[in-house]
């Protein structure tokens, strides 16, 4: 795609593309339609469902690489329940992680209880990229800023900040907040991304992953 939009490359806005397919009523054919445009584009990774994972790593003969979710959307499942999770989707074929924190733990002021589980996760990981899913919409700044500490501290990859699936996604303010005070992690800006530009806005904010369905779709 021999394009440019506001500065960056086409190419570099795709390669930072986690292309996504998370709808609860996603068929195989689904799936494997989002497969065939990563493949095509090369974007980062597609991002799926667990069910698919094991198909979808057999059809792409690792291609590309296949992201999927833990403790989806909401979070409050048992860290037992998260690992578990996660030892299966490795297991399955799964090259990347995206896990979402008990939120429940924040409100509650039980910031060990969620290190802890991070800790947990990314040691089931066995070495596989680990992205941690704070869902930015329900938080305060401080909140934010305190789970950018612990994530960089817990030796994961990225800090991610939305599930797509709450109040709303990414939002400008917040990917600058987790930029800014994250250390040695990457940030992942996912949901709420609308157009072209915001995605352009997201990167030049410090974002290294995009998660999203229809960005390649508005590229076209």
């Amino acid at each position: 795609m021999e394009k440019e939009y506001y500065g960056i490359k086409a190419e570099d806005i795709i390669s930072k593309i986690d292309h996504t397919i998370l709808k609860v009523d996603a068929v195989w054919e689904d799936v494997k339609r989002i497969c065939d445009e990563a493949r095509r584009y090369k974007t980062a990774s597609v991002c799926i469902q667990p069910c698919f994972v094991k198909r979808a790593k057999e059809y792409l003969e690792n291609d590309i690489p296949v992201c999927t979710v833990i403790g989806f959307p909401n979070g409050y499942m048992t860290t037992e329940a998260k690992v578990f999770e996660t030892e299966n989707a490795v297991k399955n074929g799964a090259d990347e992680i995206d896990m979402v924190i008990n939120v429940n733990a924040v409100k509650d002021g039980d910031y060990k209880y969620v290190s802890d589980e991070i800790i947990k996760v990314r040691n089931a990981c066995k070495g596989k990229i680990l992205k941690v899913i704070i869902e930015t919409c329900l938080l305060t700044d401080e909140e934010k800023i305190e789970l950018c500490k612990i994530v960089s501290q817990s030796g994961t990859d990225f800090i991610k900040t939305s599930t797509g699936f709450s109040k709303y996604g990414a939002t400008r303010e917040d990917v600058e907040i987790l930029k800014k005070n994250s250390y040695g992690i990457k940030v992942k800006a996912a949901g709420g991304i609308k157009s072209v530009k915001d995605a352009v806005d997201f990167i030049n904010l410090g974002a290294d992953r995009l998660g999203t369905s229809s960005l390649l779709k508005m590229m076209e």
